[in-house]
């Protein structure tokens, strides 16, 4: 095995993994703050890369094109919280059925299953090229990286709001936070928006970076961001006590998963594997809590019985 060829390999899944740490921030959201597996986003984050693609290839800017992806996967999650504080769906249900409806919109926006724009005719804000050999303000890992900070300084600000403690509020005790006089539909609706927004933001900058848009790029995506949020929490949580810095320290864990799966790639194990150990992973660290306290904490309070 060739180590130069993982060390070439390593900006480009630290790109990705950066451009992935949006998605799993938003994810972040709807998981641990709503309380809520959101499935939404395996549809709109190709909601996202579609209405940025075919927005560029309309003759529209790079950021105007980001904005209105941004709102695209606003709908998605608007979609998905009427249909369960409106509708009475149950969440994972609704995104579920947000999600299956998302294939048809996604194929109708991009009027194919793929759509490709080349980095040379077009102004795009990322880009696999834009990686090395490009001057820094124009690299990729960088402009992602800054715009992970600008995102969470936005997010904190906003979660430190009277309307951002009340969705906190609505994901930690909706009882309670309806007993205070919180709209918790409400905070149900935005927190989705929100997430949503960002996954969408993600697809549309994931769609430049690779240079095409493709209905089936978020498939899975949920996983991939649950895996970031997990291994971000496992690795940081400790560390990271700050509501600011325990985003970012998922979004770490995106980077994370995909600097591993680089090297299992370069590994030489088969690609065709490449989801069952991506879903092996999140069980695992989903599966360590609860092994924590059934298992060695009782065997911490038998040991100390025994010694006294």
């Amino acid at each position: 095995m060739n180590v130069l060829n993982l060390i070439n390999a390593l900006p480009g899944a630290l790109a990705q993994g950066l451009i992935w740490g949006i998605t799993a921030i938003g994810i972040y959201i709807t998981y641990r703050i709503l309380d809520i597996a959101d499935l939404t986003v395996d549809g709109s984050l190709c909601t996202g890369g579609a209405v940025c693609i075919m927005m560029m290839l309309s003759g529209h800017n790079v950021a105007v094109s980001l904005l209105v992806a941004t709102l695209a996967g606003m709908a998605t999650g608007l979609v998905t919280g009427l249909l369960h504080t409106f509708m009475g769906i149950p969440a994972i249900l609704s995104g579920i059925l947000t999600q299956l409806a998302l294939y048809s919109v996604n194929l109708k926006t991009m009027g194919k299953a793929n759509q490709a724009i080349n980095v040379d005719k077009y102004n795009l804000l990322v880009s696999l090229r834009y990686i090395k050999g490009v001057p820094f303000y124009k690299n990729t890992i960088l402009i992602v990286a800054i715009s992970i900070v600008i995102l969470v300084l936005i997010l904190y600000w906003f979660f430190g709001r009277e309307i951002g403690c009340a969705l906190r509020a609505t994901g930690c005790n909706g009882n309670m936070a309806r007993a205070q006089g919180i709209n918790t539909n409400l905070c149900k609706v935005l927190g989705l928006m929100i997430s949503n927004g960002l996954v969408g933001l993600s697809g549309a900058l994931l769609a430049q970076y690779q240079g095409f848009a493709d209905v089936n790029m978020g498939r899975g995506a949920i996983v991939i961001g649950l895996a970031a949020v997990i291994i971000g929490e496992a690795i940081f949580g400790r560390v990271f006590r700050n509501f600011g810095f325990k985003m970012i320290g998922v979004a770490c864990g995106s980077i994370i998963y995909y600097l591993v799966l680089q090297t299992v790639i370069w590994l030489g194990v088969d690609t065709d594997l490449l989801k069952l150990f991506s879903a092996a992973v999140v069980a695992i660290f989903l599966a360590i809590p609860y092994w924590k306290g059934k298992y060695f904490t009782k065997a911490a309070v038998k040991g100390g019985k025994k010694n006294a």
